[in-house]
């Protein structure tokens, strides 16, 4: 059946997403052009520790996601009065999931990254940006919390102005805690991860202040902390611990990627955070529309129009596709101007340059895959998006491994592996939304 959702109603929940996402993304731009300044070392060593952080972090993330599934559900319901209690118990858990990380990385995480990483010059700059940036977690899971119950009831306007805020913030303490102007200290790699700590905390900030002073918000039952409720838990627990893993194991791939790639050689993990810099600015569409997805399917299944879904996933796919193929002709236009806005240096502009032809091909390719992988989430289904994310990735990650280590092929080829896993999760996806297996699912 034909969606009845327009591409207004998509556009409305998805535009102020990649808002936020380009001014997130916008942190990231920033601190790698930063980093760059101060060389290869400093640069590998913060996409390490980015990265590892990005792993860690995404248990939360997890956490906003299937809250975020079940918010949009009680909204498509009419049971506004119970999204309150479902937002306190994701704050609730989060809180408790940020300090058990953080107690586990204060452990283990020295020991960790050191096994992991094999130049020691990376491993150190790596550790002093994690020492400052897990504390981070606090504020970006609280983040997380709020960004699922506007994502969920369809008003994400506000996620632009708390990203701003969080660029603002981030590139005024970016410039001064790296370098030492203003009078601040000069933390080179540190400075980074405090800089983002600082950021997260502004974003995080902005989200209570809007949400408490919203009168629109008030018949939602936020701010009324509810008595814990067990049977409530369990069921965002159901939810969302699926997705939390999915999003570690999506995460942490990565990060076995980069540190596959720091063993084919420094340069080649200086070039490969430039081009994961700009790949995920190319990625900001295809986060805004999949997230419209997500929200917008458990929507039309708690108004009881399950035959939409599939006519409407298709609908968003496509226009997020366009979107990046615009993105991506206006990157393969201007390669190494791009590329120079992180590194003057010759030898890795010139390793970057094909690289860049690959990425705006994959990124089209993840357009279609995301928005339909975000489908089988938001039917409730996250168990299944969880085993169809690991089947992939497992794959990912062979082919990164044998190719860059075994077959010793360039940096270029190893790079292809994100057509492939584009691929392959656009195939997956849609044949399980087509066969109609997650119809009927309640949470």
């Amino acid at each position: 059946m034909k969606t009845t959702i327009s591409y207004r109603k998509v556009w409305d929940i998805a535009f102020p997403i990649m808002i936020g996402s380009v001014a997130q993304n916008v942190i990231n731009v920033t601190d790698t052009a930063f980093l760059g300044r101060l060389g290869d070392i400093a640069l590998g060593g913060g996409a390490i520790g980015g990265l590892f952080y990005l792993a860690i972090i995404m248990l939360g993330w997890g956490v906003g996601v299937g809250a975020q599934i079940m918010v949009a559900r009680r909204f498509g319901e009419g049971e506004n009065k119970q999204i309150g209690a479902i937002i306190e118990h994701t704050q609730y858990f989060l809180l408790l999931l940020a300090i058990l990380l953080i107690i586990v990385f204060q452990l283990f995480g020295r020991t960790i990254l050191n096994k992991v990483v094999e130049s020691q010059n990376v491993f150190n700059a790596s550790y002093e940006f994690l020492r400052y940036r897990i504390w981070g977690l606090f504020f970006a899971f609280t983040y997380f919390s709020y960004r699922a119950f506007y994502v969920g009831i369809g008003k994400t306007k506000v996620i632009t102005y708390t990203t701003l805020t969080m660029v603002i913030v981030n590139v005024f303490f970016g410039y001064s805690l790296i370098f030492g102007h203003f009078g601040f200290p000069k933390m080179g790699v540190s400075g980074a991860g405090l800089a983002s700590v600082i950021a997260e905390f502004s974003g995080a900030a902005a989200f209570v202040v809007y949400t408490f002073f919203n009168e629109k918000v008030k018949d939602f039952h936020v701010f009324k902390f509810v008595k814990y409720d067990a049977k409530l838990m369990l069921r965002l627990m159901k939810v969302s611990l699926p997705l939390m893993l999915q999003n570690f194991f999506s995460f942490s791939i990565w990060f076995v990627f980069f540190l596959i790639i720091e063993k084919m050689g420094e340069l080649e993990l200086a070039v490969s955070n430039i081009i994961r810099s700009i790949y995920v600015v190319l990625l900001i569409p295809i986060m805004g529309f999949a997230t419209a997805a997500n929200t917008l399917v458990s929507f039309v299944i708690g108004q009881g129009r399950s035959t939409e879904v599939l006519s409407l996933t298709w609908r968003i796919a496509l226009v997020a596709a366009g979107f990046s193929a615009v993105l991506s002709v206006l990157c393969s236009l201007f390669p190494s101007a791009i590329i120079q806005v992180y590194t003057n240096e010759l030898q890795v502009i010139e390793m970057a340059l094909p690289i860049m032809h690959i990425i705006t091909i994959a990124s089209v390719m993840l357009a279609i895959a995301f928005v339909l992988f975000n489908g089988v989430s938001g039917t409730g289904k996250t168990n299944i998006s969880l085993i169809l994310e690991i089947g992939i990735l497992v794959v990912y990650i062979l082919a990164t491994f044998v190719f860059a280590i075994p077959l010793k092929q360039t940096l270029t080829v190893v790079w292809t592996v994100e057509i492939l896993y584009g691929v392959l999760l656009s195939i997956i996806s849609f044949i399980y939304l087509r066969s109609n297996h997650w119809v009927g699912k309640v949470i």
